[in-house]
């Protein structure tokens, strides 16, 4: 996908986005093998606006939200922030843009320190960042926990007095107390009961509307997603398989994987026949993922092309990027061509085999 030159309405873009992790090494320490976590992924996202991110566990969510915002260093790709270029900036220079980009962690319990009171945690940073003179970080805080649904009594107390949902809200505040423009929510209604997981999206909603927030929202939960963002962005063993506006994307899934997410959301009316896709087998290795396309593997449509050929995106309607070879018209018009290709690949392969196979019968005899 091809995304536009620096725009002042775009807080956020990625453009070929990469990180990998190391999982064996030389005895000299150099990398032979890597756990392609977040592999060429691209996006942009409009100033007040808000991106879901969805996918299934391990296909790269957390670890794309924790590189755009330098918890982890990339290892290609580019992040424009404000239409600057943070990519490769020191840590010294990433300092002024910590306060602009926040996150919100899954785990209300382990996110928060325990010895710390309540007030003392949301104006740490306050404090560091120097947002309003220290005489007012008292009023200040209490005035951030009032919008985030937090009473001023809770200031003296500490994290183990609340529930998971007072836990999160608390948060969220610390979150907003240094004003961001953009906050990374790394799926924060997971770990909540249903009643407490509408308040705090109710307040999430709220609080964009009122503080003018962007949000890339992480999530497992489809309607969440559909009901907090604009965009959607669906993520498979670390690659984009679609991405587009929310409502077309619900309106019409496009790719395989897409299709069968979607049909795992579950319809609150008896009367609606659910028409579940199951996918087949397990996911595989992200650190050995299968040639061509990643999720061929797992995919009811796969032709022979999926399985040597990667798909590159392609803008199938107006803002609706999917990658797919059934959508490509390139393609689909000459699967005679791909199916030779393909044919010709595996009687190679089998010669291969073969050989290697009588290679090893002549090394037993001579022994």
């Amino acid at each position: 996908m091809q995304t536009t030159d620096e725009s002042p309405k775009y807080i956020l873009e990625v453009k070929n986005l990469k990180k990998y992790f190391p999982i064996e090494k030389n005895i000299f320490g150099k990398p032979l093998r890597y756990l392609r976590a977040v592999d060429d992924v691209s996006f942009k996202l409009e100033k007040g606006k808000a991106i879901g991110v969805v996918g299934e566990s391990g296909c790269g969510k957390t670890t794309l939200g924790r590189t755009i915002l330098k918890l982890y260093e990339s290892d290609g790709g580019q992040i424009f922030f404000n239409g600057e270029d943070i990519t490769k900036i020191s840590k010294g220079q990433m300092k002024k843009y910590r306060k602009d980009i926040q996150l919100i962690f899954q785990d209300p319990y382990s996110s928060l320190p325990p010895r710390m009171t309540v007030g003392n945690i949301i104006s740490e940073a306050v404090k560091v960042h120097k947002i309003v003179p220290k005489d007012e970080v008292s009023n200040y805080i209490k005035d951030i926990m009032n919008k985030c649904g937090l009473q001023p009594q809770y200031y003296d107390r500490y994290p183990h007095e609340f529930s998971g949902g007072q836990r999160q809200r608390i948060c969220i505040a610390r979150a907003l107390a240094v004003k961001p423009k953009l906050v990374i929510c790394d799926e924060p209604v997971s770990a909540l009961d249903v009643s407490i997981q509408a308040q705090i999206i109710n307040l999430l909603k709220d609080l964009q509307a009122k503080m003018g927030l962007t949000y890339v929202f992480i999530s497992h939960d489809l309607s969440v997603v559909k009901y907090i963002t604009n965009d959607i962005l669906v993520m498979y063993l670390g690659n984009v398989m679609e991405l587009g506006e929310t409502e077309e994307i619900f309106k019409n899934p496009m790719h395989p994987y897409t299709k069968a997410l979607f049909s795992a959301v579950p319809v609150p009316n008896p009367d609606v026949k659910m028409q579940r896709i199951i996918l087949k087998g397990d996911i595989p290795s992200p650190a050995n993922p299968p040639k061509g396309c990643k999720f061929h593997t797992r995919c009811s449509e796969c032709m022979n092309v999926c399985k040597f050929k990667e798909p590159v995106y392609y803008e199938a309607y107006p803002k609706h990027f999917v990658s797919c070879h059934l959508y490509n018209p390139e393609i689909m018009n000459n699967l005679e061509e791909y199916d030779k290709m393909y044919e010709q690949m595996e009687k190679e392969a089998l010669e291969k085999q073969e050989l290697e196979k009588n290679k090893r019968k002549k090394h037993e005899k001579k022994d």
